[in-house]
């Protein structure tokens, strides 16, 4: 099923931000990040299409895509109340919230490569000072605080920054797909249609989820991410 997605609320500035903060092509490293999908494919779990698009859906709907998404909208609202002490809060969960070394490095590489380019390039000077309050206190910034605060300090609406973030941790995980099955451009393509109803509604769900009721359900996730951490060949740092 198709959903409608209102885009009337953004400015031309604010699409335009959205756009380029969630392109591959933004410098986040994220292209080098896997999420444990290198070791499925190694294990053989993940060999077609179809078990890639089930991966990647029970990472949106009981994953760590599940957990970045609810973290995401709660950074948000922090961030648009200019909650110092509830931000430092969520950021020290958002650590926490990782289920080996691999994945907390992933997110906190990512989130201070986010951090640093938009405050260096869009002057956006309440993420820099979350950064450095974060490092004063030894909690690196996770993906999720980095994106959610920048997108909150531009006045950027919840539902389409959600939307535009979850998108891109799709598309990055069909792109290492891709590559490790190996799967051709068209499947890929198939693939991310087949997962529009996932990112519909995850972006509709995540921010009626309270903290009490946050988890996760995919210890395969985990477990093929410790495995990676000794895997003998490797093309993704995680």
């Amino acid at each position: 099923m198709t959903r409608n997605f209102d885009l009337s609320d953004l400015t031309g500035d604010s699409l335009y931000k959205l756009v380029h903060w969630f392109s591959p092509s933004f410098p986040i490293g994220a292209y080098a990040y896997s999420r444990g999908l290198e070791t499925a494919v190694e294990s053989a779990l993940v060999n077609t299409k179809e078990e890639l698009v089930d991966w990647i859906i029970s990472d949106l709907l009981n994953g760590p895509g599940w957990i970045d998404a609810v973290l995401f909208c709660h950074v948000f609202r922090a961030a648009v109340n200019n909650n110092e002490k509830e931000l430092l809060e969520l950021a020290t969960l958002a650590n926490a919230l990782r289920g080996s070394s691999e994945l907390a490095l992933e997110s906190s590489n990512q989130g201070e490569a986010f951090a640093t380019t938009v405050s260096e390039c869009w002057s956006l000077s309440q993420v820099d000072a979350i950064q450095r309050s974060l490092g004063g206190n030894d909690i690196r910034v996770a993906l999720p605080v980095a994106a959610a605060a920048s997108c909150a300090f531009s006045h950027i609406p919840l539902e389409q920054s959600l939307f535009f973030y979850v998108q891109a941790e799709v598309n990055n995980l069909v792109s290492a797909g891709i590559r490790l099955i190996p799967l051709g451009h068209s499947d890929g393509q198939r693939a991310l249609l087949l997962l529009e109803e996932t990112v519909h509604k995850t972006v509709e769900k995540a921010p009626t989820i309270t903290l009490d009721n946050l988890g996760t359900s995919t210890p395969m996730i985990d477990l093929m991410s410790m495995a990676h951490e000794t895997q003998y060949t490797r093309l993704f740092r995680s």
